[in-house]
């Protein structure tokens, strides 16, 4: 079974994605939502790519450096064994600034022997459009591509640069590196340079991994590696926050759900914001508040479900028809035409995360006065959208519905917008505020609930089940311990789970019928579980779908319920968000040392 078994190594500049043998197939210069240098992973004959091997290898071992995202592959021959490090620049250069500059380091490191390798160098510029020149030069080989614009990228090596480019057999005898990078190196590179940008920036994701604040123990590693994903999603220009750092990876192989993800969703990075933010990292958190400022119009209600990376709110969808897709899934798109969508859920999203800010962190006047400027405009606009049909959370593109999730995080941010306005000692929007909260909660319990179902639904009116809805208690909006929590639920995981996974919803919309789980659904309903009081399955289920996980502990959008193979786009920071909050909930090591031993009980139990 084909698997996404990919290494992402990142800077919060770009990333790429390396595969388990140690090609990198994926890689946009010089920022995460720029054309293509290598793009095989959305076509193996166009797309590109940066493989180093070897004819007589006898086995590849790859593995992250622990607490970073530097990522090993060794490789052992029948002459020797060798290690290829990749990663991406990144460290503090000095008090104020990073050094994380568009460029990709492959170390290899000779381990023993004299191993024989190959390099097959091909970049493919301009997502692999029109034709891509290389050159050898007499400092680096650069490729050049016109097709859309003038794009070009330089590689550096100790190695015979002729050699590289015509992919002969070199023998290792010492170190040797393939620095790549969008622009013309002005250092003087060598072994010592290398070895220096490794260092510092091993030491740079270990001193940020060493701030993180959580008290779980049985599942640290896991925790620790879906921060450091969310960390290397998070734009290093303006704070942004990524889906996930590829496009068109599909929902379902051969289907038409296939969508780049490499732009900044208001509601999902609000979500990872405050993960990162409740483990110690509170400096993404303000930057990311900073990027909301800028984007946000403080007095007009068009406010966009996503953005750019760099603040753009024009995102035109493109089609590349000349790339197949992965596994021939096509079409392959750039670009998003959802940032037009009208969603009324973001109103409470980004309200939660303003309140959970101003509570947590200390702001001049100013800034206070602008975030006091944002929260009214924001409710004001949902003082009356709320009584309107939207696109919902699962953005259908062609249907209206009143979305029952949708009027629940406009309650939220009514909710959260008088406890604001209280903070504030302004006791008249307080007061308004909660009236209007009031009467969204009345008609959510109205109209949301289906006595015939015996659950909340997925729109009003419907029969339909949505796992957005076990959402309901997290929010505070109902507490767990009401039958009709616990029966949404239970009616939930009834008609939405198979195997221990969980569908976002099961009937049809634009495309069809959805064939693949929600990996942040399944999450949500481990977490619901636990919260009912079904703590043993929700172990048990915790444990299933930590398993799904690829070699390296990375998970994507949407997981296969049949095949347990890995789909969507990758990595994604909801997935990751998901498995930190349910980790925290479900092991934390606070609570009594009794109850502690239980839980490492169970959990020998069920790996046995």
């Amino acid at each position: 079974m084909n698997n996404l078994n990919y290494g992402v190594i990142g800077n919060c500049t770009t990333a790429a994605l390396v595969s388990e043998n140690g090609t990198m197939e994926w890689l946009c210069f010089p920022f995460f939502d720029s054309s293509s240098v290598f793009a095989s992973l959305l076509d193996k004959n166009k797309g590109g790519g940066f493989a180093i091997f070897s004819d007589d290898t006898l086995s590849i071992t790859q593995n992250y450096m622990r607490n970073t995202n530097i990522l090993s592959t060794v490789v052992k021959t029948s002459s020797g064994e060798y290690e290829i490090v990749d990663f991406m620049p990144r460290y503090l250069h000095d008090l104020k600034s990073y050094h994380c500059p568009p460029d990709v380091i492959r170390y290899i490191r000779l381990r023993s022997g004299s191993p024989t390798i190959r390099v097959k160098y091909n970049p493919q510029l301009n997502y692999a459009e029109g034709e891509t020149r290389t050159t050898v030069k007499k400092k680096y080989i650069k490729s050049t591509n016109r097709t859309d614009g003038y794009e070009s990228v330089y590689l550096y090596s100790n190695c015979d640069l002729e050699k590289i480019a015509s992919g002969e057999p070199v023998t290792l005898k010492n170190n040797v590196f393939f620095l790549l990078s969008y622009n013309q190196k002005l250092s003087v590179l060598n072994d010592d340079y290398i070895n220096l940008e490794y260092q510092k920036t091993k030491a740079y994701w270990m001193g940020w991994v060493a701030r993180s604040r959580f008290s779980v123990s049985a599942y640290s590693d896991q925790i620790v590696r879906s921060l450091l994903v969310l960390k290397l999603l998070a734009f290093q220009q303006t704070g942004a926050l990524l889906a996930a750092v590829t496009t068109s990876l599909p929902e379902s192989i051969k289907d038409v759900r296939n969508w780049d993800y490499r732009y900044c969703w208001i509601r999902d990075a609000s979500m990872g914001i405050s993960v990162l933010a409740r483990l110690g990292h509170e400096n993404v958190s303000r930057r990311y508040m900073e990027f909301i400022l800028d984007v946000i119009p403080f007095k007009d209600e068009k406010i966009q479900i996503m953005y750019g990376i760099n603040g753009e709110k024009k995102l035109e969808e493109h089609i590349l028809e000349h790339l197949d897709g992965y596994e021939g899934s096509k079409p392959v798109r750039i670009g998003n035409a959802a940032y037009k969508q009208k969603q009324n859920d973001i109103y409470g999203v980004l309200l939660d995360i303003i309140h959970y800010s101003i509570h947590t962190f200390p702001s001049t006047i100013d800034v206070k006065e602008k975030l006091w400027t944002v929260v009214r405009s924001l409710s004001k606009t949902v003082s009356y959208s709320w009584r309107h049909k939207d696109r919902g959370i699962w953005e259908y593109r062609s249907v209206k519905q009143h979305f029952t999730f949708s009027k629940l995080l406009c309650w939220l941010a009514m909710d959260r917008s008088a406890s604001i306005a209280e903070s504030f000692d302004e006791p008249h929007y307080a007061a308004k505020w909660r009236n209007i909260r009031n009467e969204i909660k009345q008609d959510i319990l109205k109209y949301g609930w289906n006595d015939k179902i015996g659950s909340f639904t997925q729109y009003y009116g419907s029969d339909y089940l949505d796992a957005s809805n076990l959402l309901m208690e997290k929010y505070g909006f109902i507490s767990a311990d009401d039958p009709r929590y616990i029966l949404t639920v239970q009616k939930t995981d009834e008609h939405l789970s198979r195997n221990g996974l969980t569908y976002r919803y099961r009937n049809d919309d634009d495309f069809g019928t959805p064939d693949s789980t929600f990996t942040l659904c399944s999450f949500w309903m481990i977490s619901a579980l636990f919260k009912i009081g079904q703590k043993d399955e929700a172990y048990r289920r915790f444990e299933n779908l930590i398993s799904y996980m690829n070699h390296l502990g990375l998970l994507s959008e949407d997981i296969d319920v049949k095949t347990g193979r890995l789909l969507g786009n990758f990595p994604q920071a909801y997935s990751h968000l998901g498995l930190i909050d349910t980790a925290v909930l479900l092991y934390s090591d606070q609570g009594d040392q009794q109850e502690q031993e239980n839980i490492y009980v169970k959990r020998m139990e069920l790996a046995e």
